[in-house]
């Protein structure tokens, strides 16, 4: 039976409801239950190079995805899909700053954070005071780094800062962490201040604050203290144990203000525990933890990269909103990621997600990816408010390409269990090491390599005939052959940058959130709640009050 790429119109559909019943979904789980060819048949020439690769204009990124198990007609049911799912009018609904977050009656309004002060209307179509306040506030922000990074902002005996320790967790540590470590070649001293040298503690684990604080000098150490609510455990315990630090290096009361900054939607819970009012950022409820990295929570890193860095990441990031925004849904970067993530999670029943970064710098990138994603579409109930008919968010997980060869890489190739893979790799390299072209040309070989053998294997015809090249007898080739037999078929796109600067870090980031906004829009769900975050907080706070008694 030959399927027509494109299903009957649908009725008009309802946000929030079960997304099965689309004409679309049920055409893709017929073309599923048929089969697709190998990537092997899909890969072989003559193949049109055209219908695999995407560009988003202005952003460096490039998105080829000439390794997922799609024909032509499955792309086109999965873009017919997020039509009849209402992708365009959700998204529109984000943009203009429309409670989407029902559960708690909240705009989502991250993207307004990083358009700039003069952004034509169409490309700011959120309230115009939103554009006021994110605009002050982040003049705020930029002005306090450039003042830290240039040694005018001193502490009370007026000594420059040399180290900022941010306490936080979860989206207050995950963000600014990753994005310091990824743009490490920006984190250099401007000015007569001597280097500026940006830590993180999240965990409560007495280790952690004590690893990092027992390398510094209390008196020219900087705390930099991130919680939306101001009531987070973990991190008021920290806080209170590192000013108990400064204490008994004699910095009193009076002297300790100068060292204490707070960002926090909760202002008038930072100034009750005595934070200075000139020192505490704010932001606002509709910013989610996990999408916070473009607001004052971004301080620490506009202090450890400057302001002009931290400004270009959030340039980098409106361009991809941009593209997002008006860019058709085939040729749209984060809805080809998300619309193919979704037909591995619930077509090709993959429950688990990989994201493989071979740049050194983006280590972090996948835990925050992880964050991201699993926080926001880890539900069981749509918008609606009947349970989902389908699986949701994929499990997330990764880390460095190269390290991961040579661990789990194994179970990749040959393991009972099929993981889709999201590899990231960097065009060009900007190491001043002498060697500098090698290395980086080690790194995208193996990327290379390891994304082809993935979706291509090797038969057993092909294992047999190299082993007997290598001079085994037919007996032993026959043995061995069965071992060194590689499957294949695994599904797999290459995102790539064409340089990891703070721009395309930008770029890379927004595409990662509306990847994540596409999927959930098309399964019904809200992504930004996380009440499954919050019971575990509840119970340890009632368990606290009941061992007190």
């Amino acid at each position: 039976m030959t399927l027509h790429p494109t299903p009957p119109t649908a009725p008009a559909h309802t946000v929030g409801a079960d997304p099965t019943r689309l004409p679309a979904w049920q055409a893709l789980e017929q073309a599923a239950q048929q089969g697709v060819p190998h990537l092997r048949q899909l890969l072989a020439p003559p193949q049109d190079a055209s219908t695999t690769r995407w560009t988003a204009e202005g952003t460096g990124l490039t998105l080829d995805t000439g390794h997922q198990r799609v024909t032509p007609a499955v792309r086109a049911l999965l873009v017919e899909l997020a039509q009849q799912a209402g992708l365009v009018a959700q998204r529109d609904a984000l943009f203009r700053g429309d409670p989407i977050n029902t559960t708690e009656g909240r705009a989502v309004l991250h993207v307004a954070l990083r358009a700039p002060a003069d952004a034509a209307p169409q490309d700011a179509p959120w309230p115009h005071t939103v554009q006021h306040q994110v605009q002050a506030e982040l003049q705020r922000v930029c002005a306090f780094a450039d003042a830290v990074r240039q040694g005018h902002l001193t502490n009370a005996s007026g000594r420059p800062f040399t180290d900022v320790v941010n306490i936080g967790i979860g989206g207050s540590d995950l963000g600014p962490r990753m994005a310091t470590e990824a743009l490490a070649p920006w984190c250099h001293p401007h000015g007569p201040a001597p280097s500026l040298r940006v830590h993180y503690v999240s965990n409560p684990d007495a280790w952690a604050l004590h690893h990092t604080l027992s390398a510094l000098n209390p008196h020219t150490t900087l705390l930099v203290v991130s919680s939306k609510t101001f009531t987070t455990q973990e991190t008021l315990a920290n806080a209170a144990s590192a000013r108990a630090w400064l204490e008994a290096a004699g910095i009193g009361a009076a002297a300790q203000s100068a060292h204490l900054v707070a960002i926090t939607a909760a202002a008038e819970r930072a100034a009750a525990a005595g934070y200075p009012a000139e020192q505490t950022f704010t932001f606002w409820d509709w910013v989610g933890g996990r999408y916070s990295l473009w607001s004052a929570l971004g301080l620490p890193l506009a202090l450890a990269v400057g302001t002009t860095a931290f400004r270009e990441l959030l340039a980098g990031a409106h361009a991809m909103d941009r593209h997002f925004r008006t860019a058709p849904l085939a040729q749209n970067l984060p809805v080809q990621m998300a619309l193919l993530g979704l037909w591995n999670r619930n077509f090709l029943q993959c429950p688990t997600q990989l994201v493989s970064t071979y740049p050194f710098r983006l280590a972090r990138f996948a835990p925050f990816v992880q964050q991201m994603d699993m926080e926001s579409n880890g539900k069981r109930v749509r918008l609606d408010g009947h349970p989902c008919a389908t699986p949701s968010g994929p499990i997330v997980w990764g880390g460095l390409g190269i390290d991961g060869q040579h661990a789990y890489f194994q179970l990749l190739h040959q393991g009972m269990h099929q993981v889709p893979v999201e590899f990231i790799g960097v065009q060009t390299e900007d190491t001043p090491l002498p060697t500098a072209a090698e290395h980086h040309r080690i790194v995208n070989l193996n990327l290379r390599a390891q994304a082809q053998a993935l979706a291509l294997g090797r038969p057993n015809t092909e294992t047999r005939a190299a082993l007997l090249a290598e001079g085994l007898s037919p007996a032993q080739a026959d043995a061995l052959t069965p071992h060194r037999s590689f499957e294949g078929n695994v599904p797999n796109s290459t995102l790539w940058l064409d340089a990891l600067t703070p721009h395309r870090l930008g770029a890379l980031v927004a595409l990662y959130e509306h990847k994540v906004f596409t999927q959930a829009a098309i399964w019904g769900i809200n992504a930004y709640d996380q009440w499954g975050v919050e019971l575990g907080k509840t119970m340890a706070k009632a368990m606290e009050r009941g061992s007190s008694r």
